[in-house]
Protein backbone atom coordinates (compact mmCIF):
# COMPACT_ATOMS: atom_id res chain seq x y z
CA UNK A 1 0.00 0.00 0.00
CA UNK A 2 3.14 1.97 0.21
CA UNK A 3 4.22 1.89 -2.37
CA UNK A 4 1.10 2.48 -4.50
CA UNK A 5 0.68 5.44 -2.26
CA UNK A 6 3.90 6.85 -3.68
CA UNK A 7 3.53 5.86 -7.39
CA UNK A 8 0.29 7.71 -7.09
CA UNK A 9 2.07 10.72 -5.28
CA UNK A 10 4.60 10.73 -8.83
CA UNK A 11 1.45 10.91 -10.80
CA UNK A 12 0.33 13.89 -9.27
CA UNK A 13 3.83 15.64 -8.98
CA UNK A 14 3.67 15.37 -12.90
CA UNK A 15 0.71 16.65 -13.45
CA UNK A 16 1.44 20.16 -11.31
CA UNK A 17 4.35 20.62 -13.71
CA UNK A 18 2.16 21.33 -16.63
CA UNK A 19 0.20 23.79 -14.86
CA UNK A 20 -0.14 27.66 -16.15
CA UNK A 21 0.53 29.52 -13.53
CA UNK A 22 -2.02 32.72 -13.54
CA UNK A 23 -1.06 35.71 -15.41
CA UNK A 24 -1.95 39.49 -14.72
CA UNK A 25 -3.91 41.21 -17.52
CA UNK A 26 -1.34 43.25 -18.36
CA UNK A 27 0.61 39.80 -18.95
CA UNK A 28 -1.41 38.46 -20.85
CA UNK A 29 -1.94 41.73 -22.99
CA UNK A 30 2.08 41.23 -23.40
CA UNK A 31 2.12 37.40 -24.23
CA UNK A 32 -0.95 38.15 -26.64
CA UNK A 33 0.97 41.05 -28.84
CA UNK A 34 3.85 39.20 -28.75
CA UNK A 35 1.84 36.09 -30.22
CA UNK A 36 0.16 38.69 -32.59
CA UNK A 37 3.77 40.42 -33.89
CA UNK A 38 5.05 36.70 -35.03
CA UNK A 39 1.82 35.88 -36.38
CA UNK A 40 2.19 39.31 -38.53
CA UNK A 41 5.71 38.49 -39.75
CA UNK A 42 5.06 34.90 -40.97
CA UNK A 43 1.95 36.29 -42.70
CA UNK A 44 3.88 39.23 -44.12
CA UNK A 45 6.92 36.66 -45.03
CA UNK A 46 4.66 34.66 -46.73
CA UNK A 47 3.09 37.40 -48.83
CA UNK A 48 6.32 38.92 -49.57
CA UNK A 49 7.67 35.92 -50.92
CA UNK A 50 4.84 35.33 -53.05
CA UNK A 51 5.34 38.99 -54.10
CA UNK A 52 9.08 38.80 -55.15
CA UNK A 53 7.81 35.65 -57.56
CA UNK A 54 4.80 38.01 -59.03
CA UNK A 55 7.96 40.78 -59.85
CA UNK A 56 10.57 38.10 -61.28
CA UNK A 57 7.46 37.01 -63.79
CA UNK A 58 6.74 40.72 -64.26
CA UNK A 59 9.98 41.47 -65.11
CA UNK A 60 10.58 38.19 -67.53
CA UNK A 61 7.05 40.09 -69.23
CA UNK A 62 4.77 37.26 -68.51
CA UNK A 63 2.15 39.20 -66.87
CA UNK A 64 -0.72 37.30 -66.83
CA UNK A 65 1.60 35.13 -64.32
CA UNK A 66 2.50 37.95 -62.07
CA UNK A 67 -1.20 39.44 -62.10
CA UNK A 68 -2.18 36.00 -60.24
CA UNK A 69 1.21 36.17 -57.54
CA UNK A 70 0.42 40.00 -56.75
CA UNK A 71 -3.65 38.57 -56.17
CA UNK A 72 -1.98 35.37 -53.88
CA UNK A 73 -0.06 37.87 -51.87
CA UNK A 74 -2.86 40.37 -51.45
CA UNK A 75 -5.05 37.17 -50.25
CA UNK A 76 -2.73 37.05 -47.20
CA UNK A 77 -2.08 40.43 -46.80
CA UNK A 78 -5.31 42.82 -47.62
CA UNK A 79 -2.72 45.88 -46.59
CA UNK A 80 -0.44 45.63 -48.79
CA UNK A 81 -0.40 48.46 -51.20
CA UNK A 82 2.65 47.79 -53.45
CA UNK A 83 1.21 44.28 -54.19
CA UNK A 84 -2.10 46.10 -55.90
CA UNK A 85 0.10 48.97 -57.46
CA UNK A 86 2.21 46.10 -59.40
CA UNK A 87 -0.64 44.67 -59.96
CA UNK A 88 -2.58 47.32 -61.44
CA UNK A 89 0.81 48.24 -63.23
CA UNK A 90 0.55 44.85 -64.68
CA UNK A 91 -3.06 44.80 -65.81
CA UNK A 92 -1.93 47.72 -67.67
CA UNK A 93 1.14 45.75 -69.44
CA UNK A 94 -1.52 43.13 -70.54
CA UNK A 95 -3.81 45.36 -71.85
CA UNK A 96 -6.28 44.79 -68.99
CA UNK A 97 -7.30 48.35 -68.57
CA UNK A 98 -10.90 47.67 -66.44
CA UNK A 99 -9.48 45.60 -64.47
CA UNK A 100 -6.58 47.78 -64.06
CA UNK A 101 -8.84 50.88 -63.31
CA UNK A 102 -10.55 48.66 -60.62
CA UNK A 103 -7.37 47.78 -59.31
CA UNK A 104 -5.85 50.89 -59.29
CA UNK A 105 -9.01 52.53 -57.53
CA UNK A 106 -8.94 50.15 -54.53
CA UNK A 107 -5.42 51.04 -53.69
CA UNK A 108 -6.54 54.80 -53.93
CA UNK A 109 -8.98 53.92 -51.43
CA UNK A 110 -6.11 52.73 -48.93
CA UNK A 111 -3.46 55.17 -50.28
CA UNK A 112 -3.73 58.51 -52.49
CA UNK A 113 -0.89 58.46 -54.18
CA UNK A 114 0.25 60.92 -57.48
CA UNK A 115 1.63 57.42 -59.06
CA UNK A 116 -1.37 55.69 -58.84
CA UNK A 117 -3.81 58.27 -60.21
CA UNK A 118 -1.01 58.39 -63.10
CA UNK A 119 -0.95 54.71 -63.58
CA UNK A 120 -5.47 54.76 -63.54
CA UNK A 121 -5.01 57.54 -65.97
CA UNK A 122 -3.23 54.99 -68.29
CA UNK A 123 -5.70 52.57 -67.87
CA UNK A 124 -8.72 54.85 -68.45
CA UNK A 125 -6.90 56.24 -71.56
CA UNK A 126 -6.78 52.67 -72.91
CA UNK A 127 -10.42 52.01 -72.39
CA UNK A 128 -11.05 55.41 -74.15
CA UNK A 129 -12.48 57.01 -70.96
CA UNK A 130 -11.04 60.47 -72.06
CA UNK A 131 -12.60 62.25 -69.21
CA UNK A 132 -11.57 60.17 -66.60
CA UNK A 133 -8.33 59.59 -67.62
CA UNK A 134 -8.18 63.86 -67.79
CA UNK A 135 -8.89 63.92 -64.37
CA UNK A 136 -6.44 61.67 -63.28
CA UNK A 137 -3.39 63.18 -65.20
CA UNK A 138 -4.49 66.48 -63.56
CA UNK A 139 -5.09 65.09 -60.15
CA UNK A 140 -1.28 63.22 -60.94
CA UNK A 141 -0.21 66.19 -61.80
CA UNK A 142 -0.97 68.50 -58.84
CA UNK A 143 0.64 65.58 -56.74
CA UNK A 144 3.59 65.15 -58.44
CA UNK A 145 4.39 67.97 -60.90
CA UNK A 146 7.95 67.58 -61.48
CA UNK A 147 6.88 63.74 -63.37
CA UNK A 148 7.88 64.37 -66.95
CA UNK A 149 6.12 60.86 -68.21
CA UNK A 150 2.75 61.87 -66.33
CA UNK A 151 2.84 65.46 -68.10
CA UNK A 152 3.82 63.70 -71.35
CA UNK A 153 1.19 60.99 -71.30
CA UNK A 154 -1.49 63.52 -70.98
CA UNK A 155 -0.02 65.48 -73.56
CA UNK A 156 -0.69 62.03 -75.73
CA UNK A 157 -4.21 62.54 -75.02
CA UNK A 158 -4.74 65.43 -75.81
CA UNK A 159 -2.92 64.15 -79.33
CA UNK A 160 -5.41 61.62 -79.51
CA UNK A 161 -8.07 63.86 -78.83
CA UNK A 162 -7.12 65.78 -82.15
CA UNK A 163 -6.06 68.80 -79.45
CA UNK A 164 -2.94 69.95 -80.97
CA UNK A 165 -2.26 72.90 -78.89
CA UNK A 166 -3.06 71.24 -75.67
CA UNK A 167 -1.19 68.27 -76.53
CA UNK A 168 1.90 70.62 -78.06
CA UNK A 169 1.44 73.00 -74.22
CA UNK A 170 1.89 69.56 -72.45
CA UNK A 171 5.03 68.08 -74.16
CA UNK A 172 6.33 71.89 -73.76
CA UNK A 173 6.40 71.00 -70.00
CA UNK A 174 7.66 67.79 -70.00
CA UNK A 175 10.57 68.94 -72.24
CA UNK A 176 10.80 71.76 -69.36
CA UNK A 177 11.10 69.02 -66.54
CA UNK A 178 13.43 66.64 -68.65
CA UNK A 179 15.31 68.35 -71.38
CA UNK A 180 16.88 65.40 -73.56
CA UNK A 181 13.15 63.57 -73.58
CA UNK A 182 13.47 62.23 -77.00
CA UNK A 183 9.58 61.13 -77.15
CA UNK A 184 8.10 64.25 -76.02
CA UNK A 185 10.07 65.52 -78.86
CA UNK A 186 8.93 63.41 -81.08
CA UNK A 187 5.24 64.16 -79.99
CA UNK A 188 5.59 67.40 -80.05
CA UNK A 189 6.97 67.68 -83.92
CA UNK A 190 3.81 65.16 -84.73
CA UNK A 191 1.64 67.74 -83.12
CA UNK A 192 3.05 70.49 -85.34
CA UNK A 193 2.95 67.90 -88.36
CA UNK A 194 -0.93 67.83 -88.04
CA UNK A 195 -1.32 71.03 -87.90
CA UNK A 196 1.06 71.45 -91.01
CA UNK A 197 3.32 73.29 -89.45
CA UNK A 198 6.13 71.30 -91.01
CA UNK A 199 9.23 73.44 -90.26
CA UNK A 200 8.99 73.49 -86.78
CA UNK A 201 8.03 69.60 -86.48
CA UNK A 202 10.96 69.07 -88.47
CA UNK A 203 12.94 70.74 -85.97
CA UNK A 204 11.70 68.69 -83.39
CA UNK A 205 12.08 65.20 -85.15
CA UNK A 206 15.79 66.17 -85.93
CA UNK A 207 16.43 67.27 -82.22
CA UNK A 208 14.79 63.48 -80.91
CA UNK A 209 16.74 61.84 -83.50
CA UNK A 210 19.77 63.41 -82.39
CA UNK A 211 19.14 62.53 -78.90
CA UNK A 212 18.62 58.66 -79.66
CA UNK A 213 19.53 58.21 -83.36
CA UNK A 214 18.33 54.61 -82.85
CA UNK A 215 14.54 55.47 -83.00
CA UNK A 216 13.67 54.54 -86.37
CA UNK A 217 10.55 56.23 -86.02
CA UNK A 218 11.54 59.73 -85.77
CA UNK A 219 13.24 59.32 -89.31
CA UNK A 220 10.19 57.71 -90.68
CA UNK A 221 8.92 60.84 -89.14
CA UNK A 222 10.78 63.54 -91.10
CA UNK A 223 10.19 61.50 -94.29
CA UNK A 224 6.75 61.48 -94.11
CA UNK A 225 6.86 65.13 -93.17
CA UNK A 226 9.27 65.99 -96.29
CA UNK A 227 7.05 63.96 -98.41
CA UNK A 228 4.27 66.52 -97.25
CA UNK A 229 6.04 68.96 -98.35
CA UNK A 230 6.69 67.27 -101.58
CA UNK A 231 10.14 66.89 -100.87
CA UNK A 232 10.58 63.87 -102.05
CA UNK A 233 14.39 63.31 -102.15
CA UNK A 234 14.54 64.57 -98.83
CA UNK A 235 11.75 62.07 -97.28
CA UNK A 236 13.88 59.12 -99.42
CA UNK A 237 17.01 60.29 -97.51
CA UNK A 238 15.12 60.27 -94.48
CA UNK A 239 13.38 56.56 -94.97
CA UNK A 240 17.22 55.81 -96.03
CA UNK A 241 18.54 56.62 -92.56
CA UNK A 242 15.72 54.77 -91.09
CA UNK A 243 16.46 51.63 -92.78
CA UNK A 244 20.24 52.44 -91.90
CA UNK A 245 19.47 51.55 -88.95
CA UNK A 246 16.84 48.87 -89.19
CA UNK A 247 16.81 46.95 -92.98
CA UNK A 248 13.69 45.17 -91.58
CA UNK A 249 11.58 48.57 -90.60
CA UNK A 250 8.55 47.43 -93.19
CA UNK A 251 6.80 51.04 -92.59
CA UNK A 252 10.37 52.86 -94.01
CA UNK A 253 10.24 50.48 -96.84
CA UNK A 254 6.20 51.33 -97.48
CA UNK A 255 6.63 54.99 -97.02
CA UNK A 256 9.71 55.16 -99.33
CA UNK A 257 7.89 53.32 -101.90
CA UNK A 258 5.10 56.13 -101.75
CA UNK A 259 7.76 58.66 -102.36
CA UNK A 260 9.02 56.44 -105.38
CA UNK A 261 5.51 55.95 -106.83
CA UNK A 262 5.02 60.25 -106.73
CA UNK A 263 8.25 60.29 -108.48
CA UNK A 264 7.12 57.83 -111.39
CA UNK A 265 8.89 55.57 -110.25
CA UNK A 266 6.84 52.67 -110.40
CA UNK A 267 9.29 49.78 -110.35
CA UNK A 268 11.33 51.34 -107.22
CA UNK A 269 8.04 51.80 -105.40
CA UNK A 270 6.78 48.07 -106.37
CA UNK A 271 9.85 46.70 -104.78
CA UNK A 272 9.71 48.78 -101.45
CA UNK A 273 5.98 47.88 -101.41
CA UNK A 274 6.81 43.96 -101.62
CA UNK A 275 9.34 44.03 -99.29
CA UNK A 276 7.10 45.31 -96.61
CA UNK A 277 4.83 42.44 -97.16
CA UNK A 278 7.54 40.07 -97.15
CA UNK A 279 8.42 41.92 -93.57
CA UNK A 280 4.75 41.73 -92.50
CA UNK A 281 1.86 40.53 -94.53
CA UNK A 282 -0.85 42.10 -92.71
CA UNK A 283 0.16 45.42 -93.27
CA UNK A 284 -2.78 46.44 -95.25
CA UNK A 285 -1.79 50.08 -96.64
CA UNK A 286 1.18 48.30 -98.29
CA UNK A 287 -1.39 45.87 -100.26
CA UNK A 288 -3.37 48.67 -101.10
CA UNK A 289 0.20 50.65 -102.48
CA UNK A 290 0.98 48.11 -103.97
CA UNK A 291 -2.14 47.70 -106.26
CA UNK A 292 -1.79 51.62 -106.99
CA UNK A 293 1.18 50.60 -108.80
CA UNK A 294 -0.08 47.35 -110.81
CA UNK A 295 -3.24 50.00 -111.77
CA UNK A 296 -0.39 52.37 -112.75
CA UNK A 297 1.40 49.51 -115.02
CA UNK A 298 -2.30 48.44 -116.55
CA UNK A 299 -2.06 45.19 -114.72
CA UNK A 300 -6.20 45.52 -113.36
CA UNK A 301 -6.32 41.97 -112.56
CA UNK A 302 -3.23 42.30 -110.05
CA UNK A 303 -4.37 45.62 -109.10
CA UNK A 304 -7.70 44.31 -108.16
CA UNK A 305 -6.12 41.16 -105.89
CA UNK A 306 -3.92 43.67 -103.87
CA UNK A 307 -7.07 45.92 -103.20
CA UNK A 308 -8.89 42.69 -102.40
CA UNK A 309 -6.01 41.72 -99.91
CA UNK A 310 -6.09 44.88 -98.07
CA UNK A 311 -10.00 45.06 -97.50
CA UNK A 312 -9.61 41.07 -96.75
CA UNK A 313 -6.91 42.78 -93.74
CA UNK A 314 -9.03 45.57 -92.97
CA UNK A 315 -12.77 45.85 -93.76
CA UNK A 316 -12.93 49.78 -93.34
CA UNK A 317 -10.08 50.28 -95.55
CA UNK A 318 -11.96 53.29 -97.51
CA UNK A 319 -9.09 53.81 -99.62
CA UNK A 320 -8.83 50.62 -100.49
CA UNK A 321 -12.34 50.58 -102.14
CA UNK A 322 -12.55 53.47 -104.01
CA UNK A 323 -9.14 51.85 -105.96
CA UNK A 324 -10.91 48.58 -106.06
CA UNK A 325 -13.59 50.29 -107.70
CA UNK A 326 -11.88 52.35 -110.24
CA UNK A 327 -9.85 48.93 -111.43
CA UNK A 328 -13.04 46.95 -111.48
CA UNK A 329 -14.00 49.47 -113.64
CA UNK A 330 -11.23 49.49 -116.06
CA UNK A 331 -12.51 45.67 -116.31
CA UNK A 332 -15.85 46.57 -117.24
CA UNK A 333 -17.04 45.94 -113.94
CA UNK A 334 -19.77 48.42 -113.35
CA UNK A 335 -21.75 47.19 -110.76
CA UNK A 336 -18.89 45.93 -108.74
CA UNK A 337 -17.08 49.58 -109.14
CA UNK A 338 -20.24 51.09 -108.04
CA UNK A 339 -20.62 48.67 -104.99
CA UNK A 340 -17.34 49.37 -103.81
CA UNK A 341 -18.13 53.48 -104.37
CA UNK A 342 -20.73 53.13 -102.59
CA UNK A 343 -19.68 51.06 -99.18
CA UNK A 344 -16.20 53.71 -99.97
CA UNK A 345 -18.76 56.48 -99.52
CA UNK A 346 -20.62 54.65 -96.21
CA UNK A 347 -16.87 55.20 -94.52
CA UNK A 348 -16.33 58.79 -95.49
CA UNK A 349 -14.51 58.90 -97.96
CA UNK A 350 -14.53 61.96 -100.35
CA UNK A 351 -13.43 60.68 -103.32
CA UNK A 352 -15.81 58.14 -103.60
CA UNK A 353 -19.09 60.52 -103.82
CA UNK A 354 -17.36 61.76 -106.84
CA UNK A 355 -17.24 58.67 -108.59
CA UNK A 356 -20.38 56.95 -107.22
CA UNK A 357 -22.11 60.11 -108.46
CA UNK A 358 -20.71 60.13 -111.95
CA UNK A 359 -20.87 56.85 -112.60
CA UNK A 360 -23.23 55.06 -110.76
CA UNK A 361 -27.00 56.77 -111.56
Amino acid sequence: MRKQGLIMGLLLASGCAFAQPDLSEQEQAYKDSIANVNAANEQNAASREIYNAGIALFESKKYKQAISKFDEAIKIDPEFTDAYYNKGVAENEAQMFKQAAGTFTKLIEKEKTGKALYQRALAYQGMNDYSNAETDYEAAMRMDSQNEKVVYNYGTLKFIQKDYDGAIKLFDKAIAIKSDFAFAYNDRGSAHRMKKEYALAIADYEKAAKMNPKLTFVLNNIGTTKKNMKDYAGAIAAYNRALSVDDKYYLAYNNRGSALFEQGKYDDALKDFNKAIQLNSTYAPAHNNQGTVYFKKEQYKKAVASFDKAIQLNKDYANAYVNRGIAKERLRDEGGACADWSRARELGADDAKSYHSTNCQ
